[in-house]
């Protein structure tokens, strides 16, 4: 039940940690927050358990850091990244190492509720990992080969004008196939079709 769930939000901006903590309490979520990752890892082990929406940029401590202790201390709290229009490179290396979802500042509420929402899914089905990866595999076939190039290259995390140079093609044609990939796959974000094209094992170093 939502008002049951907790969301602990990890980001060093009291303006983000009320607005979003706004959203969600008005969505039935309970809400702990934390004004930074040390915070949070501190009191990790007595926390309630839940999802954690996670700022990437932080002093002291950055989002990837307090992913990785997090992995360390054995804690398996999904996790939701916050990130900035120019770290969604750092997103992707986020949603390497398990990241639910990767949402951009400014954020809408419909955008915010649908992480979330994802996020908790992942709690209560820890067995659909093996399904997914056969369906993600199966849904990728359906692409072209250079549809394919392209969604390597941005599970790499690499930007359009990069893939480009890469594949020896113009950014404009990578624009098309990356919107033809999306509508193949059935998906709307980036993130959504990332998470297809790593649990498909797209972007493996």
């Amino acid at each position: 039940m939502a008002d049951k769930r907790t969301v602990h939000i990890v980001d060093d901006e009291d303006a983000i940690r009320r607005s979003a903590g706004f959203l969600l309490k008005s969505a039935g979520y309970a809400v702990a927050t934390w004004a930074s990752g040390t915070d949070f890892l501190k009191a990790v082990r007595h926390a309630a358990e839940g999802c954690i929406l996670l700022d990437v940029r932080m002093p002291e401590m950055d989002g990837l850091e307090v992913q990785k202790a997090l992995i360390d201390l054995g804690v398996v709290m999904p996790i939701v990244v916050l990130t900035g229009h120019a770290d969604v490179g750092i997103a992707v290396r986020a949603m390497k190492a398990g990241a639910v979802d990767f949402i951009e500042k400014p954020f809408e509420r419909a955008v915010l509720l649908g992480s979330i929402e994802a996020a908790f899914f992942r709690l209560d089905d820890k067995d659909r990992k093996a399904s997914s990866a056969q369906e993600a595999s199966v849904v990728i076939a359906g692409l072209t080969p250079r549809e394919r190039d392209v969604l390597e290259g941005l599970a790499r995390g690499l930007p359009n004008k990069t893939i480009a140079y890469d594949l020896e093609i113009s950014a404009r044609t990578v624009e098309v196939h990356r919107a033809n990939l999306m509508a193949k796959l059935g998906v709307r974000s980036l993130s959504d079709a990332l998470r297809i094209a790593f649990a498909a094992g797209l972007g493996q170093d």
